[in-house]
């Protein structure tokens, strides 16, 4: 069985820690190491670190999670006993050492663009820019607003120029990029208002065709026409690279092309590479031969991850990711997304679930989860149908007939 084949993935995280941006020894977390993210902003590590002491968390409907300590996770057994004396302060450094998690994560959330587009019921300019003052609100430092693509193509979006004109006196609050698929949307960000926008190519040639009606090399073109004019106006250009996994009609795609592409756009100029499993088909075992992949020709800083939940993998993928220095997450509120050209792709992981996961590991993430509960009700109601958070269904009032 090759290196790449194997079913743990764990052995070759450890790989990467001698040099990704993030603390791994007790001491570098004294020190206070800093992880900077792909916008060149710092984030200090702070020294507040998650209490692991017994507790019971109750959070919803008749629901308690337990949490005993986790001094057994770092001491053979032979020295792990109830007279053990082992501070909580202590055992969370060496949990932290121990998975190798970063003290800070960027989240981008993608829910009013990503998480609408493929929504069949039009939802109001007023509804939308409703959502991206929530969610700003809640604390999400970048919220993608919308996409400048034809209304033909993405119906939903028609009202990107009255979105965006509405939301850009927000910049000073959050950065709001949008999607620009050639050099006319470009243009049409631009006179809207837009400060930062996204290109997005993909790793498959399949999806390329179907999702943007020209081949790989043709969208890179395209987009060295947008990072140049983009340039010469100073606007910061972040790439997406879709199929980054698999794609639905050519099934596995070598890492290696995921790479070349993420090279190219790297090259172009963007300043953050979003690294996409449009199909929700990936695993740890499939998501760490990709990323080493990739790590190899684009910085690590430079670098986020995008998964799509349509199999419950999100998570573990996202961990396995912050493992191997990745600290910006794309997620989008309730669960919101999927893909016309991709199908059976469900929602991408839902934002709610992921700052939970990492609140309670002890990563900063600056996002006020209850308000963020909030503002996913919110276009859940919206919508007419419960949010796909996993965190917000297990907290939604008891009703009487659920008892």
């Amino acid at each position: 069985m090759s290196s790449l084949e194997k079913p743990l993935v764990f052995d070759r995280i450890q790989e990467f820690s001698s040099s990704v941006c993030r603390s791994r020894r007790a001491d570098d977390v004294e020190e206070g190491t800093s992880c900077s993210t792909s916008n060149s902003r710092e984030e200090e590590y702070t020294r507040d670190y998650f209490s692991f002491s017994k507790k019971t968390l109750s959070f919803g409907r008749n629901h308690k999670a337990f949490r005993n300590g986790f001094e057994s996770w770092f001491l053979p057994d032979d020295q792990f006993n109830s007279k053990t004396k082992c501070n909580e302060k202590d055992a969370t450094r060496k949990f932290l050492n121990r998975i190798g998690l970063p003290k800070f994560v960027k989240i981008v959330e993608v829910g009013p663009r990503d998480g609408l587009q493929n929504e069949k019921k039009i939802v109001s300019a007023a509804t939308k820019i409703e959502l991206i003052h929530r969610l700003i609100s809640s604390g999400l430092s970048v919220v993608e607003a919308t996409s400048f693509v034809s209304p033909k193509w993405v119906p939903q979006l028609a009202d990107a120029k009255d979105v965006m004109e509405a939301v850009r006196n927000l910049e000073g609050s959050a950065t709001l990029p949008v999607l620009t698929p050639n050099l006319k949307g470009f243009e049409a960000a631009i006179a809207s208002g837009a400060k930062v926008v996204a290109v997005f190519a993909s790793a498959s040639e399949s999806f390329s065709k179907a999702n943007i009606n020209c081949s790989i090399e043709e969208s890179l073109v395209r987009y060295r026409a947008v990072t140049r004019a983009a340039k010469e106006l100073s606007i910061p250009v972040r790439g997406y690279v879709s199929c980054a996994i698999g794609c639905p009609e050519e099934g596995a795609i070598p890492p290696s092309k995921v790479a070349y592409v993420a090279k190219q756009l790297y090259d172009m100029g963007c300043f953050e590479i979003s690294l996409a499993d449009t199909t929700g088909i990936g695993t740890p075992t499939t998501v760490v031969p990709m990323l080493e992949a990739v790590m190899a020709v684009v910085p690590v800083e430079k670098l986020a991850v995008h998964f799509h939940d349509t199999y419950g993998q999100s998570l573990p993928n996202i961990l396995v990711s912050l493992q191997m220095g990745i600290c910006t997450v794309d997620s989008s509120v309730a669960g919101l997304g999927g893909c016309p050209y991709a199908k059976g792709a469900s929602g991408n992981v839902a934002t709610e679930d992921v700052v939970y996961m990492l609140s309670e590991l002890g990563v900063e993430t600056n996002v006020d989860l209850a308000k963020l509960l909030v503002a996913g009700d919110f276009i859940s109601r919206h919508l007419g149908r419960p949010s796909g958070s996993k965190i917000a269904i297990a907290s939604s009032p008891v009703k009487a007939d659920d008892s």
